[in-house]
């Protein structure tokens, strides 16, 4: 059996600043092994699929290499900017059905798709000691006045800040240890971040998620928009327009764009985009 699927090259204002999607549409007629063996195959983080539903326009699931996951921003965004480009659907407000709950996607004239999120829950507290050991750190590298804190808009995180890019970029983390917390604290794994930036942006990002597979992440959209709030409610941002770097400790440099609108210290809503390009085809052929 053949399967299309489609990769899409994220980038933004550089197009060597890139990052991979995969999609495969009118996946309707696949079984759940035949979509794991598909995401497998592809050996990236996450692979979405696309099928019809009577809840809303679309259904999409998502599979990292070995499990399927609840939810994906970034292969969400890839996917309706991938139906916008081909013609599938136009601009407009969409449903999509995950198996996290039904979002609000809006896919603008200017390429851009925005994705709706939660409004912040911030979680449990953690211990510093307890994330350093599997980071093979010491807690004195973490910014004194920012709490470890598990904190979801969509899925939830464990958000880590350091205090210097050098310190962030030196961190050899036991990715066995990280799973294991990870399962302990029901989290998709850590997001790490250094206020300190190459490029003046907002903050400068790591992140780890082994216990799906996904040892580092090259762009975690869901992530941004928990920091976002984080950042917010702890104070250390002042204006609303935000810029994430990330995996350039991977030599794969990728940079996330959000803006975000707060009043009297609520978040009424935060936006996630990127841009694309360099949609191309292949073939998956299944046992």
């Amino acid at each position: 059996m053949e399967v299309k699927v489609y990769t899409l090259n994220a980038f933004t204002q550089d197009i060597n600043w890139w990052n991979p999607a995969w999609v495969v549409l009118n996946a309707d007629n696949l079984s759940d092994n035949q979509m794991q063996e598909i995401a497998k195959k592809i050996n990236f983080s996450e692979t979405a699929f696309v099928s019809k539903t009577n809840f809303a326009d679309y259904k999409v699931r998502f599979f990292t290499p070995t499990s399927e996951v609840d939810l994906c921003g970034h292969a969400t965004i890839a996917t309706f900017f991938l139906m916008s480009k081909i013609n599938l659907i136009k601009k407009w407000n969409y449903k999509q059905e995950t198996k996290a709950w039904i979002l609000d996607i809006e896919v603008k004239n200017d390429n851009l798709v925005y994705m709706a999120q939660n409004i912040p829950i911030y979680s449990d507290i953690l211990q510093k000691e307890e994330i350093a050991d599997s980071l093979n750190i010491t807690s004195d590298i973490f910014i004194s006045d920012l709490p470890i804190q598990i904190v979801s808009t969509w899925l939830r995180d464990i958000f880590v800040s350091i205090k210097t890019l050098e310190d962030l970029n030196n961190i050899e983390p036991n990715f066995e240890k990280i799973s294991q917390i990870s399962k302990k604290y029901n989290v998709i794994g850590y997001h790490l971040f250094t206020l300190g930036t190459l490029f003046s942006s907002t903050a400068h990002c790591r992140n780890f998620a082994p216990l799906y597979d996904i040892n580092e992440e090259a762009a975690t959209w869901t992530s941004s928009w928990a920091l976002s709030c984080y950042l917010n409610k702890y104070k250390k941002i002042n204006w609303n327009d935000l810029i994430f770097e990330q995996w350039y400790k991977m030599n794969r440099p990728s940079k996330i764009l959000a803006s975000i609108k707060s009043k009297d210290n609520k978040i009424l809503w935060v936006k996630v985009w990127w841009y694309w390009a360099n949609i191309q085809e292949k073939k998956i052929i299944l046992d």
